[in-house]
């Protein structure tokens, strides 16, 4: 394909055939991605079609893709098909070179411009040679391609390349034929040199256009390269020794094996670290810059390095399931689709050549009148002829110049190049950068967002409950805080609820320890809390005090032995849960604990009472902690201009909590998944385009309906399908720098489309003689080589975007330094009262501030 128009072409032909629903075809890439019937048309019709039309066609294979990324054919190709141009052009160069240079010595004129026969000068017939040659061997591609595409009633580049040349080779033949049928004096003025220029300034652009096409895949190419093509399958023995290592291609390797990867060795499918600590690094994956640790039980992925020592891993995703697969399965995707600028372009480019064809006849019917109405126009402005023409020679020479040149510069090829070339480096970059951007539409649309919408849970949070206090309400000589901890780590072990879980893992962590003591008669109250029996926790003690022992140990006495410790088995009788628990079980909270509980709360907290023995001994807070960079991201949105809303199901205190702690002024609390959906499109119907920040398989109806739906890579798989970007690294600042990459590259499509227009409504005009008057007249060949830096410039132009560089953390901190405060007490107070009016009436969800509370929030 060389222009819009062969796109054009292809797609119209496909979608009028019965059992094809949909196809789009992309120049950049030379893909096209169809959607038919298979119980009407298959495959192998698809692709007699499409040869039929005139181009070459095979199904995309998955493995070949980074092969055909490089454009190392057409490269080839087009190299070869320049350098054979060249052997006609130098000479013909040399030759128009020779009549520009004046010259006074009489012998010169005498070589060339002498006539053979009447007629006929040697110049013209070694121009003649050469045109005719090159016409033969390197038009024959532009002739066959462009009689396929009339064939089929459309016209693409090839058929203006033809046009021109020949119209300029017949009209200089019939001339000369004419001369020397005539025996004239003086050899005429022909055009045989434009043929000859013309193929040179095509093949040199076409090839210079896909060395640089080949770039603008560079960063799906890299990610391609990184799938491994074989792997070290080993098996164990006893004792987990390896017996025996096999060399396997992936094709082969199944879920389950276990695979041995050296130091500086790719991990060739996804799994988990059975055995060795190594760093890796996932750079080109996750856009992580530092290497990241990796010990037994931890996630590794395909395609990252590993770093150092050999590790052996389970493989747990392998072939077009790993996590670096369904990456490049996006990015593909995404460079195939269409921003909806660009489908614009192309139906314009579908009716660009019969247009040019139709400006140049004009061109040269409307110059042909003026020349014999009133050849001074003429002669003033185009005074090349000499007294050996005639005047009507010359009018005919120029109107045809003017004509061949109009042919010769346009160009629809920078029009339909504009905006692929721009989205194929823009997701390039956003992937190489861990943001993976599904498409030219969510990619222009991104940059339009006036209202991010985040969930909570996950989201703004980790989503994991994390012990974030440990307070202890007896003393410590009753019950020491080890103790406590040895207790409700023994009785929520048995728990499995995701507070009970977190406490369990705090409490382990705290002690030190992975084993804990003995629980019987378990009872779990759902909405209140759990009671049991503890028993044999001195072990846990005794070993925990023994490990802080040996690290602070006082020197030993000579001659004294070790003391010996009588430990008495204990049984505990614990409860642990929320206020109404402890009443229902005959105890009484003093003030203290419940303004203690409550201050937790208002935090967003959890706040869990312990009992044992019948005694209230400690309080734990319990938080789904918020994510470092929430408070950060959230503010860098506002100072763009975004709106920013926190959208959860939790329960109105906590959604004030956590939206206090980041810097939100608007929330949407205990809201259903449907009402999400019912949220999005009320901001919707107020002309806001909406961005949907999530991660859970409740938020992926939102998700759908947002103009741009965000998702966390580490959430649901339901998510990230029904999303339109997704943030590998699960960094909030991603969505603040998705949206500064949509501005450049929507920048840079709207330069190059707006450098296209201009070069075609200004050249056009230039070539047709509009400004003569002022001096400008270009000859033929200077349009062809204007036509191939056109096209070669606007793909440069895109390739400029692999200069963006994401914003760090510390830029953003340094944006944010001195205008980012945290809000006060009493400013927090403001918001709990305001949210409790609110509850009395009004929208149910909604819990906004007014301007002057949003001023001292910010």
């Amino acid at each position: 394909m060389t222009c819009a128009s062969c796109v054009h072409n292809i797609e119209s032909r496909l979608t009028r055939t019965n059992g094809i629903t949909y196809a789009s075809v992309a120049l950049a890439t030379s893909k096209a991605h169809v959607k038919f019937d298979p119980e009407i048309i298959g495959p192998r019709d698809i692709v007699r079609i499409i040869k039929e039309i005139g181009f070459h066609a095979s199904p995309a294979q998955r493995n070949s893709s980074a092969h055909h990324l490089d454009h190392k054919v057409e490269i080839k190709q087009w190299r070869k098909s320049f350098l054979c141009s060249l052997v006609f052009g130098i000479p013909v160069m040399g030759l128009m070179i020779y009549m520009l240079v004046p010259s006074h010595e009489p012998h010169k004129a005498m070589v060339l411009d002498r006539n053979i026969i009447p007629g006929l000068s040697i110049l013209n017939l070694i121009f003649f040679i050469l045109c005719t040659f090159v016409q033969l061997l390197g038009g024959w591609y532009f002739y066959v391609q462009a009689y396929r595409s009339l064939k089929h009633g459309t016209a693409n580049m090839d058929v203006l390349i033809v046009l021109a040349t020949t119209i300029a080779y017949t009209y200089s033949l019939v001339i000369l034929v004419v001369a020397v049928a005539e025996k004239a004096e003086r050899s005429p003025v022909t055009f045989f040199d434009t043929p000859p220029m013309l193929f040179v300034f095509i093949a040199l652009g076409r090839w210079l256009e896909h060395v640089a096409k080949s770039k603008t895949s560079e960063a799906l190419a890299k990610l391609m390269s990184l799938q491994a093509t074989e792997a070290t399958v080993v098996t164990l023995g006893e004792d987990n020794l390896i017996v025996r290592e096999e060399q396997v291609p992936m094709e082969l390797v199944q879920r389950g094996d276990i695979i041995k990867v050296v130091p500086g060795g790719k991990f060739p499918v996804d799994g988990k670290i059975l055995e060795g600590n190594t760093m890796v690094d996932e750079s080109l994956i996750t856009g992580e810059a530092m290497p990241v640790t990796k010990k037994p039980g931890s996630i590794v992925i395909a395609g990252s390095i590993n770093a150092h020592g050999s590790v052996l891993v389970n493989a747990t995703h392998v072939g077009n399931d790993t996590t670096l697969a369904q990456i490049v399965k996006l990015v593909e995707e995404a460079q195939m689709s269409k921003a909806p600028i660009q489908q614009l372009a192309d139906r314009f480019s579908g009716y660009f050549v019969p247009f040019i064809i139709i400006i140049s006849t004009l061109t040269l019917v409307v110059w042909i009148i003026i020349g014999f109405i009133d050849f001074g126009v003429v002669q003033k402005y185009f005074p090349t002829h000499n007294k050996h023409i005639s005047q009507a020679e010359v009018i005919i020479r120029f109107a045809f110049q003017t004509s061949i040149t109009v042919l010769c510069i346009a160009c629809p090829c920078s029009l339909g190049l504009a905006t692929p070339t721009a989205v194929m480096v823009g997701t390039g970059v956003a992937a190489q950068n861990g943001i993976l951007i599904k498409g030219g539409k969510p990619l222009e649309m991104a940059h339009k967002i006036k209202t991010v919408m985040f969930d909570k849970t996950g989201t703004i949070t980790h989503g994991v409950p994390k012990v974030m206090r440990v307070l202890l309400l007896v003393d410590v000589a009753v019950m020491p805080l080890r103790k406590v901890l040895a207790v409700v780590g023994t009785a929520e072990a048995s728990s499995e609820h995701p507070l009970g879980v977190a406490v369990t893992k705090y409490c382990k962590e705290e002690l030190g320890t992975d084993s804990l003591g003995y629980c019987t008669d378990f009872q779990a109250v759902p909405g209140c809390g759990i009671g049991c029996k503890v028993s044999s926790v001195e072990g846990i003690l005794a070993h925990s005090e023994s490990q802080q022992s040996k690290q602070v140990a006082p020197p030993s006495r000579a001659g004294s032995a070790p003391e010996e410790t009588d430990v008495t088995p204990q049984t505990f009788s614990v409860l642990i849960g929320n206020r109404e628990w402890m009443r229902r079980n005959g105890l009484t909270l003093s003030s203290d604990v419940s303004d203690a509980m409550a201050n937790h709360e208002l935090k967003g907290q959890t706040a869990v009472l312990v009992a044992i023995d019948g005694v209230l001994c400690a309080m734990i807070a319990i938080a789904d902690a918020v994510k470092q960079e929430a408070a950060l991201a959230v503010h860098t949105l506002k100072s763009m201009g975004v709106d920013v809303v926190l959208i959860t199901g939790d329960n109105r205190k906590t959604a004030r909590a956590i939206a206090t702690q980041v810097g939100i002024n608007k929330v949407f609390a205990e809201v259903l998944p449907s009402h999400k959906v019912a949220k999005v499109q009320e901001l919707q119907n107020e002309g806001k385009k909406v961005a949907m920040v999530g991660d859970g398989v409740n938020d992926s109806p939102a998700l759908a309906q947002a103009d741009v739906g965000i998702a966390i890579g580490t959430g649901t798989d339901v998510a990230i399908e029904a999303a339109d970007v997704v943030l590998i690294r699960n960094d909030l600042l991603d969505v603040v720098a998705s949206i500064h990459l949509s501005k450049r590259t929507v920048w840079r499509i709207h330069l190059n489309l707006v450098l296209a227009l201009i070069y075609n409504l200004i050249g056009i005009p230039i070539a047709a003689g509009v400004f003569m008057p002022i001096g400008i007249v270009l000859q033929p060949w200077m349009g062809s080589a204007a036509m191939a830096a056109s096209s070669v410039s606007v793909v440069l132009s895109s390739l400029q975007l692999k200069c963006y560089k994401k914003p760090d953390l510390e830029r953003y901190e340094a944006q944010a330094q001195g205008r980012m405060k945290p809000l006060t007490a009493s400013q927090s107070d403001k918001l709990s009262r305001h949210s409790a009016a609110a509850d009395d009436g009004g929208d149910k969800w909604s819990l906004l501030l007014n301007d002057r509370d949003e001023e001292q929030c910010i």
